[in-house]
């Protein structure tokens, strides 16, 4: 299928996707907004914001920003970054040293720039920020804003946060309806549950064509996923020092494990063909076209891009908890948290904190994570009470909400140095390598302890 198609299945989940140019033109992004900043706008708090998939998500941001200038008497230029630039626009502008005021990491940056900027001192402490409303926040989630700093030879708060997420299971409940096989008879075991969706597999025919849509290719949605499986097998890369532990056999023999159960999926036929060269849009083509039975994905947008057809919102898409691991115990999740942060070289670090205080009030982000149409769930336990969050019949939020409360500290907080482990898409490369080059588990497994290795070893 081709990405131009997928806006016939998820106009809304794309929509976004073009929203920069409808701003404001002075705060549009054309290129590299390093090499084209204002520097005449002194005055004005400089903030970049990874750009939402829903318009709704945008004019959020944009109406808190406007309500802080309005109460204040402050100005701010708000600049939008799709999500595909918002890294390397920050990579160009801390080596020019160029960074803005304050900086929204984007969905990838809580566990590749934040962390290693704030270990190399680039950014402020937002401690300030935090400490006053310390008690709304999840504890996992000020586990996750929590950062090491070589400068301090501590950790501190270099985040505000703003939302969470973690990994979801979606699938066609129609479908298995259609096939007469109801969906409460999905196991809840770690083998029966995958043993589940094979036993369709050869069952299907068209649409759709594969029981599995998961991604087999060197990108972060492939590496979120695999870190799951990881945590399903209690694989532990680091301690909790930060310090390398591939060398332990158990260790190796988790990896192996969490290696062949994921690429058994592929070599049985369940996961498309091109599965192999999908970017981060991928796993959400393949479901939304029907062209796969189930799907994960590290946000709710699959069902958000839903919202509006409350049919299938609400009657054939659905979303569930994942099975226990494969020892019984129950799963703990993979966390991501969208974080704001404020440059250590920002001259206007007061005003910033300012404006931090403001957007992390509890209405303003239950107004931006509303805006989120649910694909992101709060990092304060008062906004689950608002009525959004309170729809029993709602699948989707509640089990997010019940993921957001049983999440595991990410290896990328516990040493920033493993950010490279997805920025270079070790297991993504792994696992294509098994698909494309037909290596076993064990050796893609050896490949990429070797490869961690080396990252470690040059940082």
């Amino acid at each position: 299928m081709k990405r131009r198609d997928f806006a016939r299945y998820s106009s809304s989940f794309l929509l976004g996707l073009t929203l920069a140019n409808c701003a404001n033109k002075e705060k549009i992004y054309i290129g590299s907004y390093v090499n084209r900043r204002d520097t005449k706008k002194n005055d004005q708090l400089q903030i970049w914001w990874e750009q939402g998939f829903y318009q709704e998500e945008n004019q959020a941001i944009k109406k808190v920003i406007a309500d802080w200038e309005a109460k204040t008497g402050n100005q701010a230029e708000l600049t939008i970054i799709p999500q595909k630039d918002i890294k390397p626009e920050i990579e160009r502008a801390i080596a020019s040293k160029t960074l803005p005021d304050i900086l929204d990491g984007g969905i990838t940056g809580d566990l590749t720039l934040i962390p290693r900027m704030a270990q190399d001192n680039l950014l402020a402490d937002v401690s300030e920020v935090i400490e006053p409303q310390k008690n709304l926040y999840f504890a996992n989630t000020l586990l996750g804003v929590s950062h090491y700093n070589k400068a301090t030879n501590k950790r501190s708060y270099y985040g505000v946060p703003i939302m969470q997420t973690s990994n979801f299971i979606h699938y066609w409940k129609d479908t298995l309806e259609q096939m007469n096989i109801d969906p409460k008879t999905i196991p809840n075991d770690w083998d029966g549950f995958w043993q589940f969706w094979l036993n369709i597999q050869p069952k299907l025919s068209k649409k759709p064509k594969y029981s599995l849509g998961l991604p087999m290719s060197p990108c972060f949605d492939t590496h979120h996923t695999f870190e799951q499986f990881l945590e399903a097998y209690d694989v532990r890369i680091l301690d909790e020092s930060g310090q390398l532990l591939i060398d332990q056999p158990q260790v190796r023999e988790g990896m192996i494990q969490a290696m062949e159960k994921y690429a058994s999926f592929w070599q049985k036929g369940a996961i498309p063909p091109d599965a192999i060269d999908w970017d981060n849009t991928g796993n959400n083509v393949t479901i939304l076209s029907r062209n796969s039975l189930m799907t994960i994905n590290n946000t709710l947008s699959i069902p958000g891009s839903q919202k509006k057809n409350e049919d299938v919102y609400y009657n054939r898409l659905a979303t569930i908890n994942w099975p226990k691991k494969p020892n019984g115990q129950q799963m703990k999740y993979m966390g991501n948290y969208k974080q704001v942060s404020i440059a250590a070289q920002s001259n206007k670090q007061k005003l910033a904190k300012d404006f931090l205080s403001y957007l992390s009030q509890p209405q303003n982000l239950q107004a931006y994570v509303e805006g989120s149409q649910g694909r992101y769930q709060p990092v304060m336990s008062s906004l689950l009470k608002q009525p959004f969050w309170q729809n029993a019949k709602d699948s989707h939020l509640q089990v997010g909400l019940q993921q957001a409360q049983n999440i595991r500290t990410a290896n990328e907080l516990l040493n920033p140095t493993y950010g490279e482990v997805g920025t270079q898409q070790v297991w993504g490369n792994s696992l294509k390598k098994i698909a494309v080059d037909n290596i076993s588990p064990s050796q893609a497994t050896n490949e990429a302890i070797a490869k961690i290795k080396e990252i470690f070893a040059t940082k």
